[in-house]
C-alpha cells in the first residue's frame, strides 16, 4: 500500500503555513507533531471527548476526526494562540484561573477553545444552555461547575452585565 501526501496552505495561529501532509493524517496529528501545538490533547480520537478542539474558521471542532488535508485555505486557531503578544492570558484563560476550573489540566484546552466559540456569539445563554454548548467535553477532575462559572464570568463580563452567580 502506497502512501498519498499532499501539500496544503492554511492558517495556524496567525502565521500562513504550508506543509507536505499524509492524506490519511488527523488535523491533531499535524499541529501535535508538525508544530508542536501541545495543547491540542490527544485523548479518545474518536471525537467523543473534546480534549482535541480547535476552531476552524470560528468554529469548535475535535481535530482528531478531522484530516489534516480538509484545513486547505482554512484558520485554524488552538490555545496557544490565544496568548497575547506579551505572554499575557486571554480573558477566557485567566477566567479559568480565577474560577480554578483547571485541576489535571488536560481537558482545559478544548474547553477553552469551545468557549472562545460560544462567546465570539456575543449572546447572553442561561446555565442550561451553556452546560449543552460544553456538553461535547468531558472532564474527570473539576465537576464541571468551575468550568461554568468561569464561561459565565467572561460572559457577564463581555456584555457588560453584572454577573450572575
Amino acid at each position: 500500500m502506497s502512501v498519498q501526501y499532499k501539500l496544503i496552505h492554511c492558517n495556524i495561529n496567525g502565521k500562513e503555513v504550508e506543509k507536505m501532509v499524509d492524506v490519511r493524517a488527523s488535523l491533531t496529528d499535524m499541529l501535535r507533531n508538525e508544530y508542536r501545538l501541545t495543547s491540542v490533547k490527544k485523548g479518545c480520537e474518536v471525537g467523543e471527548c473534546g480534549a482535541c478542539n480547535v476552531l476552524i474558521n470560528g468554529e469548535a471542532f475535535n481535530s482528531c476526526i478531522y484530516l489534516a488535508v480538509w484545513a486547505e485555505g482554512k484558520k485554524i486557531e488552538t490555545l496557544e494562540g490565544l496568548l497575547s503578544p506579551d505572554g499575557s492570558l486571554s480573558d477566557v484563560q485567566q477566567a479559568f484561573v480565577e474560577e480554578s476550573a483547571i485541576q489535571c489540566g488536560f481537558c482545559t484546552p478544548g474547553f477553552i477553545m469551545t468557549t472562545v466559540e460560544i462567546l465570539n456569539a456575543k449572546k447572553l445563554y442561561t446555565d442550561e444552555e451553556l452546560r449543552k454548548l460544553l456538553s461535547g467535553h468531558l472532564c474527570r477532575c473539576t465537576g464541571y461547575e468551575n468550568i461554568l462559572r468561569a464561561v459565565k464570568k467572561v460572559m457577564y463580563r463581555r456584555l457588560g452585565k453584572e454577573i450572575d452567580f
